[in-house]
C-alpha cells in the first residue's frame, strides 16, 4: 500500500516574505488604535460615555470605528498582496523567457 499525500506539493511563494511583513505592519497599526481604546477605558472610562454625533457614545463610535478599520485593513492587505503576487509572477515569467 502506497502512502502519499492526497494533495500535490505546493510551490513556494516568492512573495510570502513581503506579505508577512505587510501583515505585521498592519497588525501593529491596528494594535495602536485598539490600545488607544483600551487605554481610554482604563484611564478615563467616563470619557467613553461622552455623547458624540448621532446620539452614539464614544465607546460605541470607537468600537464601530475599530471594526470598520479592521475591514479596511483586510481589503488593503488583499490588494497589496495580490499586487505582490502579480509582480513576482511577472518577474518569474521574465526570468524564464531569458535564454
Amino acid at each position: 500500500m502506497l502512502h502519499e499525500p492526497n494533495t500535490p506539493a505546493q510551490e513556494s511563494d516568492p512573495s510570502s516574505e513581503k506579505k508577512a511583513r505587510l501583515g505585521i505592519i498592519f497588525f501593529f497599526i491596528y494594535l495602536f488604535f485598539y490600545g488607544g481604546f483600551v487605554t481610554i477605558g482604563v484611564v478615563n472610562y467616563e470619557l467613553l460615555a461622552t455623547d458624540t454625533f448621532g446620539g452614539l457614545n464614544l465607546a460605541t463610535l470607537y468600537g464601530l470605528g475599530l471594526i470598520v478599520f479592521a475591514v479596511l485593513l483586510g481589503i488593503l492587505y488583499n490588494y497589496f498582496c495580490s499586487r505582490y503576487e502579480d509582480e513576482m509572477a511577472l518577474a518569474e515569467k521574465g526570468k524564464g523567457a531569458t535564454p
